[in-house]
């Protein structure tokens, strides 16, 4: 007899452990299926690694460039060594944070390859057995991977995706990265900082394409001026690999002038793909986007009743957050609530130096959908928590409708992913300028920032002379 579950969930990243847990807290029979580790590519290859090499390598630069400090400072060196042996070790305990949350929560958990069987049966295959279990609804949380070009394709040697770059034994002496996204700039930033000569192209006009223009463009002279090598709307033709070096070819599409790189290696930071894999059974029809994501309604269920997909796997922003807001919604919505997935008001962070955080619409989509906007601007020259800490380059950004009524907000600063859940409830309550102009901010702190911003919108700043438009 088929050993029968409640809910299947297939993927044990962001979204699948946590939906897992939330089913469980409903009282269902959960199965969760994982073919490589618990917390997926996020805990594992992702987030938490990159945040803690961000971590390490602000430390020690912070230290060989502060002027106030005495003494043979020169001949500090960072051990990468030891921090690559104690990433793996941070890794090591989230995942087993994780697999304590599953076991006290009741869940069964099985590490295979999952494929669709008949009917509501998964197949799951291991290296002893093939087990076929049976479950009454399914989600489908198996993410994405590194995404290639389809003339450079990752060799683990010259041409390395992210995964290789966290965990490069050796600190390369040059690195060409092709796309200048939030993958692109943050080991770029790691191994700036560790002494590498790190160059980007990217193919469109800005980085961070889609992101604030104005926001990324401030952002692009900071990196610049800390000795980061920044070249948009490159697009690449040709690479040439020797023995001991790579080089792009290709064409600037902002002149026609024909470019060329070479460096110790290339990284393709050109985004993910989502692992559709199990999606492909004929029989079952699901259908997919133009990108090649799953398409979902706003519930998350797919065209085929009783299954659900989320995160990465449906497209959108691939964010790890994202994916933890909807494996609790999917969860619900199978066991009969009717909720929206919407993210118009989601999040996102990169973490360079200063960090860049973003919600809500840019001014450029919120002037296409409201016609006339309100801006409000405040530079950290004139923040004093920014001047104490050496880091006033950054900005904020507040964007407003003609009712005062918040819709985005953009921030270049320490921290920004700290500040930025402020501006998130205030574009998901629909609070206006005055709402955040009004309330006591801290002083002195990055926080005052944002109600300066939110006061420039209505020509009420106090600590700038600059105007919105």
């Amino acid at each position: 007899m088929l050993k029968e579950y409640d809910i299947v969930i297939i993927g044990a990243g962001p979204g699948g452990y946590v939906a897992a847990i939330r089913a469980a807290q409903l009282k269902k029979k959960v199965l969760l299926v994982e073919k490589n580790k618990l917390g997926g590519t996020c805990t594992n290859l992702g987030c938490i690694p990159t945040k803690f090499l961000l971590q390490q390598t602000k430390k020690f630069i912070e230290v060989k460039k502060n002027k106030n400090l005495e003494g043979p400072i020169n001949e500090i060196k960072c051990n990468w060594q030891k921090v690559q042996d104690e990433k793996t070790q941070k890794v090591e305990k989230l995942v087993k944070g994780i697999e304590f949350l599953l076991k006290k929560n009741g869940i069964d958990t099985i590490r295979g390859e999952a494929s669709l069987g008949n009917g509501k049966k998964i197949v799951i295959q291991d290296k002893k057995e093939e087990k076929v279990i049976k479950a009454k609804k399914i989600i489908l949380a198996t993410g994405s991977r590194p995404a290639e070009l389809p003339f450079l394709k990752r060799d683990g040697d010259k041409i390395i995706n992210s995964t290789d770059a966290l965990g490069l034994i050796e600190i390369p002496r040059r690195l060409l990265v092709i796309g200048a996204g939030a993958i692109g700039l943050e080991i770029g930033t790691i191994l700036q900082r560790m002494g590498t000569e790190v160059t980007l192209l990217e193919i469109l006009p800005q980085i961070l394409p889609g992101s604030d223009v104005e926001i990324c463009n401030r952002l692009e002279w900071v990196l610049k001026r800390k000795g980061m090598k920044i070249y948009t709307s490159m697009k690449i033709k040709e690479v040439v690999k020797n023995k001991n070096q790579v080089f792009l070819k290709g064409i600037c599409l902002k002149d026609n002038t024909v470019f060329e790189y070479g460096a110790d290696k290339v990284l393709l930071a050109v985004g993910r793909i989502p692992a559709t894999e199990i999606c492909k059974n004929k029989s079952r029809g699901f259908l997919f986007d133009e990108a090649g994501y799953v398409k979902v309604d706003a519930c998350l269920e797919t065209n085929v009743p009783g299954f659900f997909a989320i995160g990465d796997l449906i497209g959108g922003k691939l964010l790890a957050h994202k994916a933890y807001h909807e494996g609790i919604i999917a969860v619900e919505n199978v066991f009969g609530a009717k909720k929206s997935a919407s993210d118009s008001a989601l999040p996102l962070a990169v973490f360079t130096e200063p960090e860049f955080s973003s919600v809500g619409l840019t001014e450029q989509e919120a002037k296409k959908k409201n016609g006339k906007v309100k801006k409000g601007v405040f530079h950290l020259q004139a923040n004093g928590r920014a001047l104490t800490m050496g880091s006033q380059e950054g900005m904020v950004k507040v964007i407003a409708d003609e009712d005062n009524r918040i819709v985005g907000a953009h921030i270049l600063a320490p921290n920004a992913s700290e500040l930025i859940p402020e501006m998130t409830i205030a574009v998901e309550k629909k609070l206006i300028l005055q709402d955040i102009a009004s309330l006591i901010h801290i002083h002195p702190t990055l926080s005052e920032a944002l109600k300066e911003a939110a006061m420039n919108a209505e020509n009420k700043a106090i600590h700038t002379l600059s105007r919105s438009e």
